[in-house]
């Protein structure tokens, strides 16, 4: 654990610090359908993971001493089959990462990372914090393009964001007279373009008590951005940190909303986030985690969080350069899928 100690007085005391480690690795991610089956996908999925999880532990070593500070993390997908009992759940997952020897020191629940209940002496208390409404209104878009009809609502509105200059395909002034096509453009392209637009919500209607009531449904690429947000200690609300782990001393609940977002499994482990964070998924995460990339650098993040990294990485005993673009922190390790 680092010794460093943020209690200077003043202005910057109203951003609390938050305990890192070197590296967060994510060991592995499984959609529900993949836990609710049987275990032998999990388990050679698992074996795979194991080696490479120790692999970067000791290059973590290498970089940063033999004191350097590795934690493990699971993401279980509570978020779109919150159907599921935790009970039947985390015990197939939990017993198949011992048995193929992937420690997991913090587990995590998906729906966590769009609202976050306030647990308190393991009971929860109060509204939850709206995480995902919040990281939301921090969205900036790219700018409209030179000569756009506004056709096409704003990403606040229509819950899309791209890494670019959309085509003229749809266009409503291309249709009112002859004019040539104009692909997609990525900003910042290297030669050639790689445009990506991404989805970070949807709406649909729900009655209540016989009243239409609107809801969001947040996308898995904007709850994965937050997820490597709070593994990188970027996130506060009110100053304070968001998700803090959380011990669990009793039984697994019947319902995934009675569980704290990120409960810590292993008393002795390193700090939850970390100055950088590695995830092994599947090689059918690319897209997403292309997606995450994209959402993750139009997100307005907190200077005064990044400056308490910077300060704490630059007074390591070796020092940690923290880069200021959160993408440059988040590294992934892709594997076949099983």
């Amino acid at each position: 654990m680092s010794s460093i100690d943020y209690s200077e007085a003043g202005e910057r005391n109203r951003v609390a610090g938050q305990p890192l480690s070197h590296v967060s690795i994510e060991a592995g991610h499984f959609y529900m359908d993949d836990l609710v089956n049987g275990v032998d996908r999990i388990k050679a999925q698992l074996r795979r993971v194991a080696p490479l999880v120790e692999a970067h532990t000791q290059a973590a070593r290498l970089e940063f001493g033999p004191g350097a500070r590795v934690s493990t993390c699971f993401l279980v997908d509570d978020y779109f089959r919150h159907d599921t009992d935790p009970r039947t759940i985390l015990e197939k997952l939990l017993q198949a990462a011992t048995e193929c020897g992937v420690r997991i020191d913090y587990l995590a629940r998906e729906a966590g990372c769009a609202e976050v209940p306030v647990f308190i002496d393991g009971e929860a208390i109060g509204e939850p914090i709206r995480l995902a409404e919040m990281m939301a209104a921090r969205i900036v878009p790219e700018p409209e393009d030179l000569g756009a009809t506004g056709r096409r609502p704003a990403t606040t509105s229509s819950g899309w964001l791209c890494n670019g200059r959309r085509s003229s395909e749809h266009d409503a002034a291309q249709a009112m007279r002859v004019a040539p096509y104009r692909p997609p453009v990525e900003f910042a392209a290297r030669n050639h373009s790689i445009f990506l637009d991404v989805q970070l919500w949807s709406r649909y209607t729900e009655q209540v008590s016989g009243a239409a009531v609107e809801r969001t449904q947040w996308s898995c690429p904007f709850l994965a951005s937050i997820w490597q947000l709070l593994r990188l200690g970027m996130i506060r609300h009110d100053g304070a940190v968001v998700a803090k782990p959380q011990t669990w001393a009793d039984p697994w609940p019947a319902d995934w909303w009675k569980m704290p977002t990120v409960v810590q499994l292993n008393p002795a482990a390193a700090p939850f986030a970390a100055y950088r964070t590695l995830s092994v998924l599947p090689h059918s995460y690319l897209g997403i985690e292309h997606a995450v990339r994209v959402i993750l650098d139009h997100l307005q993040l907190d200077d005064e969080v990044y400056a308490k990294l910077a300060e704490r990485g630059a007074a390591e005993r070796i020092p940690v350069d923290v880069p200021a673009r959160v993408t440059h922190r988040v590294n992934h390790v892709f594997l076949g899928d099983v």
